[in-house]
């Protein structure tokens, strides 16, 4: 029999043997859950998940390099490039993949790198040399090659210098230096400089567009950009392709409706008209009549979109698009014609001007001259103020209103062009008497000179208004009546009197061709109202008179020369450019060549105040 102490030895002995079976099986069970973890997990990565591993593998040996498409081109009306991109090298560097070495200690010759991540020593000698090569300073080079993110580690990706001339980018790659590639970019070219920089705009050095038609059509010009993946050897260097390159699909070309002889023409005169009269700058539209079509348009002060870097940003200012002013005497036609089309007055009707001067609410409306009793023809032509006021005066403000919207003034003139002003048309509802006495004459009311010019369309057109834009066209765009055409004729005859001797735009004139126009002198508005000795001058017309073929509106801001009338600062500027042009597009003359005597510049001229 067992003793007592044996039975309790065996018992304790049964509970150990208890105790270490359930510690192995519990040690085996962890073990097997573990072993199962692993092999879901490892199948999960290896057959579900294999995407994951693979782009962990190729980032050590793989790189997708972005081939840039070619931005379409810009051309004008007759296929003469505006704007083109010239194939540029890039050069950039992978800073994960080198390493710079201390001064004085050079990469062995025979290395071989321990692991597939370790980077390639580069020496400050070759360090030096690339930073020649590149025409940077040592400095920033080593900079760029040392860069690295907020999280410590090294971009592969970083630029160092862009848009080189190809045969400096080969001496570059001809330096053999792991981690430094090129890459082909564009870059784009502007032949024509600052004669179409405020139609064209210009690109960053990303090539996207900042300005002008290059920000409007980004989408149709940019393209799509192509991939192509490469293999990197362990050295840093490009081995070879491994995957189908992805073509690149290049933008497409944009056709405008810029004439490029016009547009050099125009740019030329004016610019020679604001150095003449020593102006702070100007402006100047060409439209064709018939279809609404921008032939030209220029600035100055302008700017050279080929160097970025020098680009001043009062310069980049379109003022004919995007800068306003009030309109002084080119309003008179408009506000003659809707006199006219209301049937309250005829060419013939008898205006008073006595006295050269009407109070109206404290304000006095003046003329330069007593002109005593005027037909409503005599008043365009002689450009009364009080006249235009009276004839106005006699209208339903309301009927005034709707002919000045119709013609498209307080609106935008949607030619698709960035940041287009709207200008100033009060509701006819606020006019007071004397607002509306001084808007008939461009007092009151603010347009730019896109505006301008296509408001005179209906005078070309047998009263028409048709959409103003910079595309070029098959065929007319469908227009908008706002003037019978008897009333339009009457007032295109008084507008060519105006030009002729007698008339404030004499100097307008062109040799060969009836001319029809107006000019307009009007103060410009300061901080505390309108500013002695500050006008903005200008001249608008059409010709040729018997089948108007082209509108040309010219505006000079601020003339310190010797006069700063319209019809001196911009007229000579206006006949230049009308001359040339109708040329140009050979447009037959309907009037002899001895049709005119030029004024000469001690010629009397007749003033105006607006």
């Amino acid at each position: 029999m067992q003793t007592a102490p044996q039975g309790r030895a065996r018992q304790r002995f049964v509970q150990q043997l208890k105790l270490e079976r359930w510690r192995v099986w519990f040690i085996l069970t962890g073990l097997m859950i573990l072993f199962i973890v692993l092999i879901a997990r490892g199948f999960f990565l290896q057959i579900m998940d294999d995407g994951f591993l693979q782009q962990q593998g190729e980032a050590r040996y793989a790189r997708t390099l972005k081939l840039e498409a070619n931005r379409g081109m810009i051309t004008d009306r007759n296929g003469e490039p505006l704007a083109i991109s010239t194939p540029v090298q890039s050069i950039w560097v992978s800073p994960r993949s080198i390493k710079l070495l201390p001064a004085g200690q050079k990469r062995p010759d025979h290395w071989e790198p321990s692991s597939e991540k370790e980077p390639v020593p580069m020496s400050r000698d070759e360090m030096s040399k690339l930073a020649k090569a590149v025409d940077m300073p040592v400095k920033v080079v080593e900079s760029r090659l040392s860069t690295s993110r907020k999280s410590g580690d090294k971009p592969d990706f970083v630029w160092l210098k862009r848009h080189m001339a190809p045969q400096d980018a080969k001496k570059v790659l001809e330096l053999n230096l792991p981690g430094v590639y090129a890459q082909t970019e564009y870059r784009r070219y502007y032949p024509a400089g600052e004669v179409t920089a405020h139609i064209l705009g210009f690109t960053n050095i990303d090539g996207k567009g900042q300005e002008g038609f290059e920000l409007t059509r980004q989408d149709m010009l940019a393209g799509k950009p192509g991939s192509r993946t490469v293999i990197r050897d362990r050295r840093g260097f490009i081995v070879e392709d491994i995957s189908t390159i992805i073509p690149p699909k290049d933008g497409e070309t944009l056709t405008l409706s810029i004439d490029r002889r016009i547009q050099y023409l125009a740019y030329r005169e004016l610019k020679a008209a604001v150095e003449a009269n020593k102006a702070l700058g100007g402006g100047i539209v060409v439209l064709d009549a018939r279809t609404g079509e921008v032939l030209a348009l220029a600035n100055t002060p302008s700017y050279n979109p080929n160097s970025r870097a020098r680009i001043d940003p009062a310069r980049r200012r379109n003022r004919a698009v995007t800068d306003l002013y009030e309109p002084g005497s080119t309003m008179k036609p408009i506000t003659i014609s809707t006199a006219l089309e209301s049937g309250k007055v005829t060419p013939n009707t008898v205006i008073d001007t006595t006295g050269g001067a009407m109070g109206m609410a404290g304000y006095v409306i003046k003329d330069t001259h007593n002109y005593g009793a005027l037909t409503v023809e005599r008043v365009l032509v002689k450009s009364s103020n009080v006249g235009t006021a009276r004839i106005a005066l006699a209208q339903d403000r309301e009927f005034l209103w709707q002919h000045y919207d119709a013609i498209g003034f307080g609106q935008p003139p949607r030619t698709g062009f960035p940041g287009e002003a709207s200008g100033k048309l009060r509701a006819w509802k606020t006019w007071r008497p004397v607002e509306q006495a001084t808007m008939a004459y461009g007092y009151g009311i603010s347009v730019s000179l896109m505006q301008m010019a296509r408001a005179y369309q209906v005078f070309a057109t047998d009263g028409e208004i048709r959409p103003v834009t910079f595309t070029k066209q098959v065929a007319p765009l469908p227009g908008k009546r706002v003037f019978s055409p008897e009333v339009i004729r009457e007032v295109r005859l008084m507008m060519e009197k105006a030009t002729q001797p007698g008339g404030t735009g004499t100097r307008a004139q062109v040799v060969g061709y009836r001319v029809a126009g107006k000019t307009g002198t009007a103060k410009k508005v300061g901080v505390g109202g309108y500013v002695e000795k500050r006008y903005v001058g200008s001249f608008v017309g059409f010709a040729p008179v018997s089948d108007p073929r082209l509108i040309v509106a010219v505006m000079i801001d601020e003339p310190h020369g010797d006069s700063y009338y319209g019809g001196t600062v911009a007229g000579p500027a206006f006949s230049n450019v009308m001359a040339g042009s109708l040329r140009m597009l050979g447009v037959p003359p309907d009037a002899p060549t001895d049709n005119i005597l030029l004024p000469g510049q001690d010629e009397p001229e007749v003033p105006e105040e607006t």
